[in-house]
């Protein structure tokens, strides 16, 4: 029953209740205390009985009763009539008064009630209505919901339903459209729980591991912010503990004969009296990777990135791709011998050549992967070195300390490494250290010999590189950088040591 239809009827009883008591107080009350002024009569009294067949007033009266009067002081007859409460309920209709009125005012609360109640439920069908049209949208739709849809949904899904069990709690008996708002939320909270836990493309499960990573990579990100910058050493300078790590490789250029020559060496020369002074050489190999007959010469950085040299210089010829730079002379390997070549850079002119000692040749023991690079020189803060491989230590790399004035070995150093498997080395601060081939794009420097204590050790400093071979590498003190060739470019390297 609808609650217009409900205030109408409850109303008709209302006025139907009141005319009823009005007509029995009117009665009773006339009725109650007859006075009766006239002469005395000798006509009798006659009240008027309900018939028994058909209980009508209308029927004729019958005599029941004779009634004694008297005669007051003015000559005026009196009589009273008793009316039976059976015939006339004066008391019950009094009381059927009172409850109406405490009827009436319940009536109107309870309407009151329902009014607010009926606001109530329109609002929550409209809500109802809204989240059944974004469900249902959800559903069909193939557009990804974020968990914080199905939170909302879920939030206001909650809200309705408390609301509605107030309610329900509030009504007195069942009432057939709150059950049904009650049973449509309960249907709705399931649904949006199937929707969350099915999720087609699994977007929340995605996105959840999205967001894992990413902080993740936040804390990564904020350990790496924390970490403590290095100290800073002077160039040339060997108070640090040795190398700790490399920077990612800076991409100078491709080196200035073409790819095709993708064996050589570059570098800075390191001078110490004068180690600010910049100048850069660039040696590519011959195609077949073993002559050296032309290089050049860059008076500064710039100069080389833009194609500049300070001078082109041709010899005949060195072998492999072992140069060094050290105090504006170049150190190279003589071709098809044992001698080691001293070339003045300023007059273009070999100075000195003299034979390295047991030094063994013609690619017998050269790097993994580098051919003819049988002797190798390396340049570092304490001066100019050669790393080679002799029969006596049946391939094992070999260290020579030398003069690089009159290039006599001052003192020589063996070790357990076995050159034809490392890709190359370098020496800094007078500690050999070797690299090895990873995969095609990322080296190892693996292990290190000190000379000055003679001891051996293994480290891990990873080296990214562009291509898969790595021909040179050679170390500067006064940058404190790296210098490789790699198939034909020129990379660059900074140098991290550990305080």
């Amino acid at each position: 029953m609808s609650t217009k239809l409900l205030a109408v009827k409850m109303k008709h009883t209302q006025v139907a209740v009141l005319l009823l008591m009005q007509s029995l107080i009117a009665l009773a009350g006339t009725m109650a205390t007859a006075e009766v002024t006239s002469h005395l009569s000798t006509t009798p009294l006659y009240l008027a009985q309900p018939s028994k067949t058909t209980g009508d007033l209308r029927t004729p009266p019958k005599l029941f009763a004779n009634v004694s009067g008297s005669v007051d002081d003015e000559g005026t007859c009196q009589c009273s009539v008793y009316l039976p409460d059976t015939t006339f309920p004066v008391q019950k209709a009094e009381q059927l008064e009172i409850t109406a009125t405490v009827l009436l005012e319940k009536f109107e609360r309870e309407l009151s009630q329902v009014r607010e109640y009926s606001k109530m439920i329109e609002l929550y069908q409209q809500r109802i209505l809204n989240l059944t049209i974004r469900v249902e949208h959800m559903e069909k739709s193939s557009i990804s919901y974020t968990e914080l849809d199905f939170q909302l949904l879920k939030v206001e899904i909650s809200d309705l339903e408390r609301l509605v069990t107030q309610l329900k709690s509030s009504l007195v008996g069942s009432n057939v459209i709150v059950e049904q708002i009650y049973l449509e939320i309960t249907n709705l909270t399931i649904l949006v729980n199937e929707l969350e836990s099915l999720d087609k493309n699994n977007i929340l499960a995605i996105r959840r591991q999205i967001v894992s990573l990413q902080n993740r990579l936040k804390e990564c990100e904020e350990s790496t912010n924390k970490t403590t910058v290095p100290p800073y050493f002077p160039p040339g300078s060997c108070i640090h503990r040795g190398l700790l790590n490399v920077s990612q490789p800076y991409i100078v250029k491709l080196n200035w004969k073409g790819f095709s020559y993708k064996y050589g060496s570059w570098g800075r020369d390191y001078s110490p009296s004068n180690p600010e002074k910049e100048v850069y050489w660039v040696a590519p190999l011959n195609t077949n990777g073993r002559q050296l007959e032309y290089y050049r010469i860059y008076r500064t950085f710039d100069d080389l990135l833009l194609f500049k040299p300070m001078y082109e210089s041709r010899i005949t010829y060195g072998e492999g791709s072992g140069v060094a730079l050290y105090n504006n002379y170049m150190y190279y390997h003589s071709y098809n011998s044992r001698y080691m070549v001293k070339h003045d850079l300023k007059t273009n002119t070999m100075v000195l050549k003299k034979e390295l000692p047991n030094a063994a040749t013609g690619n017998r023991f050269s790097y993994a992967g580098v051919s003819w690079q049988d002797i190798d020189f390396a340049v570092d803060e304490s001066g100019l070195w050669v790393i080679y491989s002799t029969e006596n230590s049946m391939g094992n790399i070999v260290i020579s300390k030398l003069n690089e004035t009159t290039l006599d070995v001052l003192n020589t150093w063996q070790t357990r490494q076995y050159r034809p498997a490392v890709s190359n080395a370098f020496m800094l601060c007078g500690v050999l250290y070797i690299t090895r081939p990873m995969n095609t794009r990322k080296e190892e420097i693996f292990y290190m010999y000190d000379t000055s204590t003679g001891r051996e050790g293994s480290i891990s400093v990873i080296m990214d590189k562009k291509l898969d071979t790595i021909q040179s590498i050679d170390y500067n003190p006064t940058d404190q950088r790296l210098y490789v060739y790699n198939d034909g470019y020129l990379l660059r390297y900074d140098v991290t040591f550990q305080p």
